[in-house]
């Protein structure tokens, strides 16, 4: 990182042009000098919103670079057979962080060099504009609001980074064009110190709501919530490798702080998550605002040739489907449970209804087909669904391509039931499964139409229902694969086998489903230094200090 101009001199307000959310609809379509910028109270502030635009905030931010039929069992996070996937699925990272589109185009960033480039380049704007704000006449604006974003956005970036990367370069000034920035990696603990110290000036600064012309900004609450995630992954097994007990206690606080605002409830209904309009009152923490969208965002991706998609490319595996419990509570796998591989759709955890579209799942006014020569599934090639499943959530009911109806995707960075489950697995890991364990989980159970959980669970038990909770509660919301890195259990996850299911419409106008194993291209490699992701070779090769992880 020696003498990067990691942003120019002037103000790219441009950039702002074309974001959903309501308060970064303002900006003029011009570069304008930094001495007006910051003289000029609007404009100042609107150089502030722009540091909104580089954080990673679209699921299936991969996939709109695919073109092909993909799979996901959520241990992986995303489709998994574009050129671009396909390098992570074989191991191939550092080739994954050189197939990046440029930084104008940030909805199609690798999750390497792509984030890591935006990261910095947001950092670059914050420092900058925290370097300015006491400079600035400010009229009508609230520059300790301003101050209080910057802090949150910037903290937000380093998680980004530290989740992926482990210690990062701390970079917390502003830094003229030409000055030498070669600077070493900080330690993943002096970085988790950094991130909390602006957490907490977030905290202080932030209020707790807004008017809805502003819905969207970060709020005291929304600081608390990435507090309650940063110690989570600090207190997990690959940054906590004594398993120091104060690390979750301290996790486990955060939530509690989060629980205790009495500001956040779980939204009544789950199969609706990602729809609902923005609301001071629902689970909704800190969201991007969108509003109806003409197809299934990002693109059609998630759609069956027999809705009117263009390939399906985003599709759960039977590795993910078979994480559903069945609606007793008990898992597919227990002989009590009442599964049977002849029907084996029938009386799961309502949350597989809301997630994933089967064969024979009602959608839209007809039944869906997954059989060979069924509407919506195609053999030939690999378009279309490899795995016999679409994924229901990305793919609102509302939307129909056909009749030209919309549909909301929000994309949501925190809310209340992730908070619950980070409480949850927090608290059990330091002190073993409590009332309050049990009483944090049942109700994201409850709220599903789930029976609670058994009483008596061992810490054992208990973390691997928690686990499992999470897989099916933030299913597709961009958490389980950093939830299996932190968690050091790629290897045991997503070094598994791939499965699909396999349908035959028999003549009868029944049903067979047999489990089968996909061919090689969609098995996947996962070593133990995988834990962690290279650092890109471009910028270890353009500095002297920068070390690389281990095994890259």
């Amino acid at each position: 990182m020696k003498k990067i101009n990691l942003f120019s001199i002037i103000c790219f307000v441009t950039l702002l042009v074309g974001c959903n959310d309501k308060f970064l609809d303002v900006a003029p379509d011009v570069a304008i000098d930094e001495a007006k910028v910051f003289s000029n109270p609007v404009l100042a502030a609107q150089y502030a919103d722009n540091a909104y635009r580089y954080r990673p905030d679209d699921y299936l931010r991969w996939n709109s670079i695919a073109g092909m039929s993909n799979v996901t069992d959520e241990s992986v996070g995303t489709d998994i057979t574009s050129t671009l996937i396909y390098t992570l699925q074989k191991g191939m990272w550092h080739d994954h962080s050189l197939l990046t589109a440029t930084n104008s185009d940030r909805y199609f960033l690798n999750d390497i060099a792509g984030v890591w480039g935006m990261s910095y380049s947001g950092i670059h704007v914050i420092n900058k504009m925290l370097s300015k704000i006491d400079l600035v006449p400010w009229t009508t604006q609230d520059p300790g609001r301003i101050k209080g974003e910057m802090y949150f956005l910037r903290a937000s970036m380093y998680f980004e980074l530290i989740k992926r990367f482990g210690g990062v370069v701390i970079m917390d000034k502003d830094y003229a064009a030409n000055d030498d920035i070669d600077f070493p990696r900080s330690t993943y603990e002096e970085c988790v110190s950094f991130i909390l110290n602006d957490i907490e000036q977030a905290i202080l600064l932030l209020p707790i709501n807004y008017d809805q012309g502003n819905y969207g900004r970060a709020t005291s609450g929304a600081a608390r919530a990435l507090k309650s995630r940063l110690l989570l992954y600090a207190a997990s097994p690959l940054n906590n490798s004594s398993n120091d007990l104060t690390k979750w206690a301290a996790a486990a606080s955060a939530a509690q702080d989060v629980i205790d605002m009495n500001k956040y409830k779980l939204h009544k209904n789950y199969g609706e998550i990602l729809n609902i309009p923005m609301s001071d009152t629902c689970e909704y923490i800190l969201i991007k605002v969108r509003g109806p969208i003409g197809t299934p965002y990002p693109s059609l991706s998630v759609m069956s040739p027999g809705s009117g998609g263009s390939n399906g490319e985003f599709n759960p595996t039977q590795n993910h489907v078979d994480l559903y419990e069945m609606s007793n509570g008990l898992p597919i796998s227990d002989p009590a449970s009442g599964y049977t591989p002849t029907d084996p759709y029938a009386n799961r955890d309502p949350r597989f209804y809301a997630n994933i579209l089967y064969n024979g799942a009602t959608w839209q006014g007809r039944k869906m087909e997954m059989w060979d020569g069924g509407k919506d599934y195609r053999s030939i090639g690999t378009s279309y669904t490899q795995t016999r499943y679409y994924c229901k959530k990305m793919w609102p009911v509302e939307f129909d391509s056909q009749l030209n109806k919309k549909a909301i995707i929000n994309f949501i960075f925190f809310r209340y039931g992730e908070i619950l489950l980070n409480f949850a697995e927090a608290q059990n890991e330091a002190v073993g499964p409590d009332a309050r364990v049990y009483n944090a989980i049942n109700q994201i159970r409850k709220r599903a139409g789930m029976p609670d959980l058994p009483v008596g669970l061992t810490q054992e038990k208990m973390r691997d229902r928690i686990r499992n909770e999470r897989a099916i509660e933030l299913a597709f919301e961009d958490h389980r694969f950093y939830d299996v890195m932190r968690w050091k259990k790629g290897k045991e996850i997503i070094a598994n086998p791939v499965y699909g299911m396999n349908v035959v419409k028999n003549t009868n106008g029944t049903f067979t489903y047999t489990p089968i194993k996909l061919n090689d291209y969609y098995q996947r490699v996962f070593e133990d230094f995988m834990h962690l992701y290279p650092i890109p070779r471009t910028e270890i090769q353009k500095s002297k200090k920068l070390i690389q992880n281990p095994g890259w």
